[in-house]
């Protein structure tokens, strides 16, 4: 049998105090009479050697001796040796191993010779041991960049002499040698791996690594280390392919790989030469190659020669990133930066076919080491020669490994229905719930105590007890009753909590969308390590998301930070596709409270594709979002459902409202459009224009404008020039007369929004003080239609009639729904409610006039509306019974009033006062499209009275309020607190803008 030894590093070497922290070490390995050992590393506790070793003919009964040595340079013939630490390893164990082969295991290593009281623990070794009956290595290319074969030991004479011989030299070279010594790291032990003094076995030149081995062996240490983010230069190629992430980094990154070979014969490349994936040793090994070659020449740039070092930063076995730095010296300018790619693999999206799928993303970035002048000049020409570049790699990519269709992919229904089948049953989720030790150990409490009761019986009556009255004997029973009674009244408040959360459901959750046109679905899966501002540390967090001015609200998930919705929301279709949408976290604190928000976010539909966003990550923004990391799951899907339709419609108003005639452009148009802008393939183009663009040099180029974009571009002798930005980031247009320096032309200047558009930065003229970037465009054909065509556009994107003009139908269709209320009444369970004084106050009003706040008039829907109520309508009163009237309101809260902007019916009963001084009015409030509405009715009660007989007197004005609870909550106390601080200050708002507005109009009366 054959015994292999891979010595890859230790960890925490120690060794004598006098010598200092630092080792000198080597591995001295011992099977049998047989001898190896590895090179000295010098100055550093934590070596990596990465060496294999050969013994032949090893017996099962013998033992492998490893000893680490520290290596003492002060004697003359290098014979002073220190022992760090000595581990032994039967052989005989390995054959219990799978493959016969044990895996990198750390193995501690013990010092027999230090004092008994010391720590025998020296520090630790990683190794790797396989056994082999044949005459051939485990494999052909080795794992680890040195193997070392045993031959038999060498006469101590010659190697004596050779020892002598080397040390004479280095004492020689003493000062040289010092020098080079100080600045010798931990990683550069690879230029001083000579053949040690006594060298026991045949040093080989180091090979190239087997690279499957050695990306499994990167696996254990990649597990828990975080994927890189993207480079901030830009996104180059993010593409699915129908293949696995293991199988398309062996198919990109292997050596001597034939569609390298192929990408440089297509894209001229000569002379390249590909280095052998070897270890870099440091705080982590991974692995690295250097690939040289020479670069085909250009229109601006003559053929240079480039040097790319690849170097693995995470592989994992499933996710791979491949960090590479291309260095061209010969550019001018070429050492002052060096350019970064990020090559990433993932695993993609399920796939129809149920086959594999990986997301290949390549980003990239400009690292300049010193200032220059020219930095823009650099960034733009490695922009444009990097996007052709990698143009070229897309294609041959693409024919090589088919790319995923978007029809190959689980359309929206299939992944819509696996998400409601992801939802537990109610017996699940109460297993999962109460199988916890507080539960069981009530149960078994409360039976062994219940069985206790009937197997003793009835006992005899002691002390102060008498007949049904049964007193704890000893104190060890009154703490059993006492912790019994603490772990039932534990467990109910557990399954009343569990019971409330099941209850509760979302208010949005299963509305369908109504209308033709683009209709945006959003399936909410899941939050993670949602932020919480409770000192519990959970939180009560719901979702809200808003796209084109309407609103979608999530259930509440009840103290938790990773909650699971698994809820779909679905917003009402629209004539263009929408941009944007925003997500924000909040946690919910009562129906009326302003909630906190803890986290937000802005999908921005153009930059995604429809893969990406139907299974997306998306991570929130703020303070406390940014510290807790949290993040939402989100699928989205944006579907046309009424066809070509739907954009020959919105052309036709678009026509209307720019006066000028908007042709729907061909097919192969529009994919070009969408090629040129990396656009998604539902974005269709408008028009577009031949134009100048004005910065410090005018640029020739046209402009584009589309459904939800304004683009330009302009190709200048190979330099291309192209952005974009949205309709929503526009905050103004201007229109400059024409000048001199606009060559008689008038110009269009477009100001974005603050903080916006930075990503078409390159393309603004100027940034005014504000932060605002600023656009120049002059020199149009027309330019009147092209004015009138992008304001028309820009109002429609920005102010959005038509959605309102929809919202005012559907608030319409509400308000005729509501006023017809059910005779069954909302005065039910009136009585149920605790009536609490929350306003009084002596107003010097008639109270003919103040009542006339009930009566429907000018004055009650004026104080409405500046009170916060939206649409308010009433009926007229009716007469129920002699002295008793009953009217109904609708009306909606602003979002001052309510952040959830509910609606509320209520019903109204006017009853005369005995004596005939005043009235009660009785007000019963259901509200709507607020979180835990239907647990709830508000009851107000105002009595209105005069002081005096006298009908000038002042009036006397009580306000009644309580809460009448249909269902029991964990919030009841909170949610009532928060309802009464609201009303209390709503209803005294009320009053105060009633009392100016009748002494307003009567002293306008006056006048008049």
């Amino acid at each position: 049998m054959k015994l292999y030894v891979y010595v890859l590093e230790a960890r925490d070497l120690l060794v004598k105090e006098t010598k200092g922290i630092f080792v000198d070490a080597h591995v001295k390995l011992e099977v049998g009479k047989y001898k190896c050992r590895t090179r000295v590393l010098k100055k550093t506790q934590n070596p990596v050697w990465n060496e294999e070793f050969e013994f032949r003919y090893v017996d099962m009964e013998e033992e492998l001796i490893v000893s680490v040595v520290h290596k003492d340079d002060s004697g003359f013939f290098n014979v002073s040796r220190d022992l760090v630490g000595r581990v032994r390893i039967p052989v005989c164990s390995i054959v219990s191993e799978d493959n016969l082969t044990l895996p990198p295991t750390w193995f501690s290593l013990e010092n027999p010779k230090a004092e008994k009281s010391a720590v025998k623990d020296s520090g630790k070794i990683l190794l790797s041991l396989s056994l082999h009956g044949g005459s051939s290595s485990p494999s052909n290319d080795p794992l680890f960049p040195a193997h070392i074969k045993h031959k038999a030991v060498p006469s101590e004479g010659k190697h004596l002499v050779k020892s002598i011989g080397s040390r004479l030299g280095r004492l020689f070279n003493k000062n040289e040698e010092d020098s080079k010594s100080d600045s010798r790291t931990d990683d550069s032990s690879e230029v001083s791996c000579t053949v040690s003094d006594y060298e026991d076995c045949v040093d080989e030149p180091f090979s190239s690594c087997n690279f499957e081995e050695a990306i499994k062996l990167m696996q254990p240490r990649d597990n828990e280390r975080e994927m890189p983010e993207d480079l901030e230069g830009g996104i180059l190629i993010d593409q699915t392919y129908k293949i696995s992430s293991t199988d398309l980094n062996r198919f990109l990154f292997m050596p001597n790989s034939q569609f390298r070979k192929d990408l440089a014969e297509l894209q001229g490349t000569t002379d390249m030469q590909e280095g052998s994936w070897t270890w870099k040793s440091g705080e982590g090994s991974c692995l690295t190659r250097v690939v040289t070659y020479i670069k085909a020449a250009t229109k601006l740039v003559k053929a240079v020669k480039a040097t790319e070092e690849q170097t693995y930063v995470k592989a994992n076995g499933r996710e791979f990133a491949v960090m590479v730095t291309v260095c061209t010296p010969d550019v001018p300018y070429g050492n002052c930066f060096k350019i970064e790619l990020l090559y990433r693999i993932i695993p993609g999206i399920e796939l129809s076919s149920g086959e594999e799928s990986a997301r290949l993303i390549i980003s990239w970035k400009v690292n300049f080491f010193q200032s220059t002048m020219m930095r823009g000049m650099i960034e733009g020409g490695a922009r444009q020669g990097l996007r052709e570049s990698f143009e070229q790699f897309a294609d041959l990519l693409g024919k090589e490994i088919k790319p995923v269709d978007s029809s190959e992919q689980l359309d929206k229904e299939q992944m819509l229905a696996s998400l409601q089948m992801e939802h537990q049953s109610d017996w699940q989720l109460a297993i999962e719930y109460f199988w916890n030790f507080t539960v069981l150990s009530t149960i078994v409490m409360a039976l062994y105590i219940t069985l206790h009761i009937l197997l003793s019986g009835f006992g005899t009556q002691r002390s102060l007890e008498f007949r049904g009255l049964d007193l704890p004997d000893t104190f060890g029973e009154l703490f059993a009753s006492g912790v019994l009674f603490l772990q039932l009244e534990r467990v109910f408040y557990m399954i009343s909590h569990f019971i409330q959360a099941r209850l509760r459901r979302g208010n949005d959750h299963g509305v369908k969308s109504q209308g033709d046109g683009w209709v945006l679905t959003v399936a909410l899966v899941e939050g993670s390590n949602i932020a919480s501002m409770d000192p519990a540390g959970l939180s009560d967090p719901y979702v809200v998301l808003s796209c084109n001015g309407k609103t979608r609200t999530s259930s509440v998930k009840l103290h938790t930070c990773d909650p699971q919705w698994n809820e779909i929301l679905e917003f009402d279709a629209t004539e263009e596709p929408p941009s944007v949408l925003d997500v924000e976290v909040f946690d919910f604190d009562g129906p009326f409270d302003q909630a906190a928000s803890l986290g937000h976010a802005e999908i921005n539909f153009l930059k995604h594709t429809s893969t990406e966003l139907a299974d997306i990550w998306v991570p929130l923004e703020g303070k406390l979002a940014q510290a807790s990391q949290s993040k939402l799951h989100l699928r989205i899907f944006l579907d046309n459902n009424n066809g070509i339709e739907t954009i020959k419609e919105y052309l036709t108003k678009m026509e209307k409202e720019a006066g000028t005639k908007l042709n729907l452009r061909s097919p192969h148009r529009n994919s070009t459009f969408q090629k040129l802008f990396g656009l998604p393939p539902e974005e269709f183009l408008i028009n577009d224009f031949s134009c100048y663009l004005k910065r410090k040099m005018p640029l020739q180029g046209r402009l584009f404008l589309s459904a939800r974009i304004v683009g330009f571009y302009a190709n200048l002798f190979g330099h291309k020039t192209k952005f974009f930005f949205l309709w929503e980031d526009i905050e103004d247009v201007e229109v400059i007369p024409p000048s001199l320096a606009s060559v008689g032309s008038p110009s269009l200047v477009i100001i974005l929004r603050k903080g916006r558009g930075f990503d078409a930065k390159h393309g603004a003229k100027s940034q005014d003080e504000e932060g605002r970037l600023r656009f120049h465009f002059q020199s149009f054909v027309s330019f009147n239609v092209v004015s009138r065509t992008i304001m028309a556009l820009w109002r429609t994107r920005t102010l959005n009639p038509e959605i309102k003009g929809k919202m005012e139908e559907d608030q319409q269709d509400q308000d005729e729904r509501y006023v017809q209320i059910e005779d069954s009444g909302p005065f039910l369970g009136v009585e149920d409610a605790n009536m609490l004084k929350v306003y009084s106050a002596e107003l010097p009003l008639k109270m003919k006039s103040l009542m006339e706040m009930f009566d429907g008039g000018n004055l009650e829907h004026k104080v409405m509306a500046k009170s916060g109520c939206l649409n308010y309508t009433t009926t007229a009163w009716e007469v129920v019974r002699p002295d008793v009237f009953e009217r109904q309101l609708s009306y909606k809260f602003n979002r001052n009033v309510s952040i959830f902007g509910g609606e509320v019916t209520s019903s109204q009963q006017k009853t005369r006062i005995g004596d005939g001084k005043g009235w009660i009015v009785d007000e019963v409030m259901i509200l709507h499209d607020v979180p835990f509405g239907d647990h709830f009715r508000v009851h107000v009660r105002y009595q209105i009275e005069t002081l005096t007989p006298m009908s000038t007197s002042p009036s006397h004005c009580q306000v009644y309020l309580g809460i009448a609870w249909l269902k029991n909550t964990n919030f009841q106390e909170r949610m009532a607190r928060n309802i009464t601080d609201k009303f209390t200050n709503r209803l005294k708002d009320i009053f105060e803008l009633a009392e100016r507005e009748i002494i307003f109009t009567s002293e306008l009366e006056t006048f008049t």
